[in-house]
């Protein structure tokens, strides 16, 4: 039972929900209620569900509530009984099985990749690597294996529940035109190495070329830009020196891959005498721009170096165990207060790019790896694949959660189905049960992208068809070759 207060306007009546105010006071001119002779405001939809899960408050569950939507972003959030009186809109969408909640921020991925999915499974890291996985990308990668697997990642992340996600692959600008085709949101972390590949030969051309990208593309607003340099180990110390110059005069996000594995780790102390996240901070790269993508291995003083630069960790379950790569502990992380986001990494080492399975799986590596089952709760997992990712991103202020006059990135859930049902507490059944598969609806800026699991702007047979055609080409030029 919702307890009710009086209304505190004088002229305006009705019992006030107690958290509505704080999602009505968001918008300039928008509240609650109205009185009588007031008139409605205008809406470009109205979307009433059974839950709400709007991730900040934290824990909060808003049943039978009502969310308006008016160019691109949310106007507001209300009891869907009175929602009549506060709105009209031309589209009234009624979800009476569904959860309503913030899109999904994969925080790191290399969308491309898709069309590598199942080549090389079951070896280690480096044997990964470069025994299969470089000598791949040296033969086929180019602008079309760019846009075919891009597209192809970006139907699965929708369907999947996905709004936004952080690219890291060559052809970045192929990438970009993906994303502005699609309507969905991206950051694209633009590569950065030494040697060379199809997109660029130099480290100097790639960070050239990346930046030339960034500059054609960053009016756009759903599209945001980081430097991308792969990891510590394929990198020189003069080019990370640089990339730190240059974030800091962009303020531009930096994405790496940190701490991947013990290796890695032993490698760096042995050719520079420094921890790879030392390395880092000498060259002037922590800051909270810093995303350090994959973290297993941590110690008592790393930890403490990415809480005093509030850099972002972007945990990857999927890919570090089936990698063999160790475990990122996040509960010790989250309890130091470090922000720890989620990623799916490639569709190459993962197998999929589904978040609410990246999502579980986070949650019981946490307690399994603790042996504190409270190490991380359904609720935190989900705040892991939503706020803090897009507080990763730099993004916090407008996406990850159901708050009026951020963007309407958002997804609905059907929980009114077998396997799910019954359901005690939603978090729970998000997490731990209802998976991509019950997604049915996903909106980015407000856009309907997918209606009743249905893609609205791909063609689903023209991508598969494409995937075969390469899964072709690339099985008859692998095969026999390792």
């Amino acid at each position: 039972m919702v307890a009710q207060a009086p209304c505190p306007t004088a002229g305006w009546t009705g019992p006030e929900p107690p958290r509505l105010r704080l999602y009505s006071r968001a918008v300039p001119g928008t509240r609650p209620y109205r009185s009588s002779e007031a008139p409605l405001e205008h809406a470009d939809e109205i979307i009433h569900a059974r839950w709400l899960l709007p991730v900040e408050p934290a824990d909060a569950v808003l049943e039978d509530h009502a969310l308006a939507i008016r160019d691109g972003r949310i106007l507001g959030i209300a009891r869907s009984a009175e929602a009549a009186r506060l709105w009209q809109a031309p589209v009234e969408r009624r979800l009476g099985r569904h959860l309503l909640m913030p899109g999904l921020v994969n925080a790191h991925c290399h969308a491309a990749m898709t069309l590598l999915r199942g080549l090389a499974d079951d070896h280690a890291l480096m044997e990964w690597l470069q025994d299969w996985i470089w000598p791949a990308e040296g033969r086929f990668v180019g602008e079309d294996f760019v846009r075919t697997g891009t597209r192809l990642a970006i139907a699965e992340m929708l369907r999947s529940g996905t709004t936004c996600f952080s690219d890291m692959y060559f052809f970045p600008d192929v990438a970009a035109e993906a994303v502005i085709e699609t309507g969905i949101r991206a950051q694209i972390a633009f590569p950065i190495l030494e040697h060379p590949t199809a997109w660029a030969r130099t480290a100097d051309e790639y960070l050239s070329k990346g930046l030339q990208v960034r500059d054609r593309f960053k009016s756009n607003p759903r599209l945001g830009f980081a430097f991308g340099p792969h990891a510590p180990y394929t990198n020189s110390d003069a080019t990370l020196a640089r990339v730190a110059v240059l974030a800091a005069e962009l303020d531009s996000p930096v994405q790496i891959h940190l701490h991947e594995t013990a290796g890695e780790v032993a490698d760096s102390i042995s050719a520079h005498g420094l921890r790879p996240i030392q390395r880092l901070e000498r060259l002037g790269l922590l800051s909270p721009r810093l995303q350090a993508v994959h973290m297993t291995q941590i110690s008592p003083a790393d930890r403490e170096l990415l809480l005093r630069e509030r850099a972002s960790v972007v945990h990857c379950p999927s890919s570090n165990l089936k990698l063999a790569s160790g475990f990122c502990p996040t509960r010790d992380l989250l309890a130091a207060g470090v922000n720890v986001c989620i990623g799916t990494d490639g569709a190459a080492s993962n197998n999929t790019l589904d978040m609410f399975a990246e999502a579980r799986l986070a949650a019981l590596v946490a307690k399994g790896g603790s042996g504190d089952p409270t190490a991380l709760s359904a609720h935190a997992a989900l705040r892991l694949a939503t706020l803090a990712g897009a507080e990763a991103l730099g993004l916090g202020d407008r996406i990850g959660s159901l708050l009026p006059g951020k963007d309407a990135d958002m997804i609905a859930v059907d929980l009114d189905r077998l396997g799910c049902q019954p359901v005690y507490d939603v978090h729970s059944a998000l997490v731990y049960t209802a998976g991509a598969h019950a997604v049915t609806h996903n909106w980015v800026e407000g856009r309907l992208l997918v209606e009743e699991g249905q893609l609205l702007q791909q063609d689903e047979s023209s991508l598969l068809a494409a995937a075969r055609d390469w899964r072709a080409r690339i099985h008859g030029s692998t095969r026999g070759a390792h």
